[in-house]
């Protein structure tokens, strides 16, 4: 006989146990799905990330380009940078027509010459005349520059401490043209041994080379001083041959 149901029972218990069991069940799913989902996240940033880094450019530094060769091998004699003629002219009655030549450990980068004279004129006085020509060459260096640079901060350099020589007066400076690549003319005055000298300095480079002349005089015993202008005049072409002398002990480059 069949009973019949209470009518207290409840109708959905079997309904709410299969759908604890199908929400239970359901939970791995999920958690399944959400750790996938987190994992493609991941891969994305991976991939991102790689992209990223396949488009970065690369953190190798290049090597700068070598300096240019420099031009000059080599600097002439500077005892025989200026002709017989030229130094007769400059210090008439010079102790040393040959010149004395100044000290360098490494002839091929350096070098100085000077001539000095006294031409004494009887009752009118004397001439005292003092040259000294001065070569420097520098080679290209990948790590400081090319040869023509350095010369050019020497030469700068050169042109400054000839121009705030100790104890100068009525100091002059002039750009020269035609005696190399640049070239500045320096005249002042200068009172030592109790005479008035007259100074006349050319500063001047050549490609990777620079030549400094420096030409003074002063007049002894009731002797007027030199002519500021005619020394300046001498010195310049004095020092245009100095620096063609440069090229010539090169082959002529």
């Amino acid at each position: 006989m069949h009973r019949s149901r209470p009518a207290n029972a409840p109708a959905t218990a079997p309904r709410l146990r299969l759908a604890r069991v199908l929400a239970c069940a359901a939970v791995p799913v999920m958690l399944v799905a959400a750790g996938c989902s987190s994992d493609s996240g991941g891969d994305k940033k991976k991939e991102s990330g790689a992209s990223s880094s396949a488009s970065a450019p690369s953190g190798g530094t290049s090597s700068a380009p070598a300096p240019a060769p420099a031009k000059f091998a080599k600097l002439p004699d500077p005892c025989k940078a200026l002709s017989q003629k030229t130094i007769e002219n400059l210090v008439p009655k010079a102790k040393s027509k040959s010149g004395t030549a100044g000290k360098s450990s490494d002839v091929s980068s350096q070098g100085t010459c000077s001539w000095n004279g006294l031409d004494d004129k009887g009752v009118k006085g004397s001439q005292y005349r003092w040259l000294d020509v001065s070569f420097k060459r520098y080679p290209s260096d990948a790590a400081i520059g090319s040869g023509d640079q350095r010369a050019a901060k020497e030469y700068a350099r050169l042109v400054t401490t000839s121009k705030s020589a100790d104890g100068a007066k009525n100091v002059k400076t002039t750009a020269v043209s035609g005696i190399g690549d640049e070239a500045t003319a320096i005249s002042y005055d200068l009172n030592k041994t109790d005479e008035d000298f007259k100074y006349a300095v050319i500063v001047a480079r050549t490609a990777n080379a620079v030549v400094l002349l420096d030409y003074n005089g002063a007049g002894y015993q009731g002797a007027d001083a030199p002519d500021a202008g005619d020394l300046m005049k001498d010195a310049q072409a004095a020092a245009k041959e100095a620096v063609a002398s440069v090229a010539s002990a090169n082959g002529g480059q």
